[in-house]
């Protein structure tokens, strides 16, 4: 009876540091559509640092995840190039930051549709992020209004590694 015992409470204990990981320090997700292409394609599966922002705020270059507006248990996964008082602009198909123009490398075409609502230059509120899907043409981001200016206190984490396909596994930035 007693090794029975010991052996249900490995397994709770067990259970129990899986949960509290997989709540406060790290999640894992799939990548859904082609908005964050050529760096993250479809299908493929990620994990997000929750513990990243506990010491440190995020920052412009950094890939965050976010819940969908329309549906809150999927996430949106999305780069940071904007945060606080930061001035936006989009001109000519190029993105400024504060007046210097964004180094862009991941993002290799120039912008055909500039925003669906929001009219540029845009101010980004404090505590809030602008961000941008790699895709720039094929992205439903911080242009549109229903996904706006990210809240920080909504990142649900940074994207640490990516762990499928095998081929492409490592870290992502």
């Amino acid at each position: 009876m007693r090794g029975l015992l010991e052996w249900v409470l490995v397994i709770g204990l067990a259970i129990l540091l899986a949960l509290v990981t997989r709540t406060f320090v790290f999640r894992v997700t799939r990548v859904t559509g082609y908005s964050m292409e050529p760096t993250l394609s479809h299908g493929d599966v990620l994990i997000l640092n929750r513990f990243s922002y506990v010491f440190s705020s995020p920052r412009a270059g950094d890939i965050v995840a976010f819940p969908y507006p329309d549906n809150p248990s999927a996430y949106f996964i999305k780069r940071i190039i904007a945060g606080a008082d930061d001035i936006v602009d989009l001109s000519n198909s190029q993105f400024s930051v504060n007046g210097t123009p964004l180094d862009d490398p991941f993002s290799q075409q120039p912008v055909r549709h500039p925003s669906d609502v929001v009219s540029f230059p845009v101010t980004v509120e404090e505590g809030r992020f602008f961000v941008l899907g790699d895709n720039r043409n094929g992205s439903r981001d911080s242009r549109n209004n229903t996904v706006g200016n990210v809240q920080g206190d909504d990142m649900i984490g940074k994207v640490l590694v990516r762990i499928w396909p095998l081929s492409t596994f490592g870290r992502v930035d």
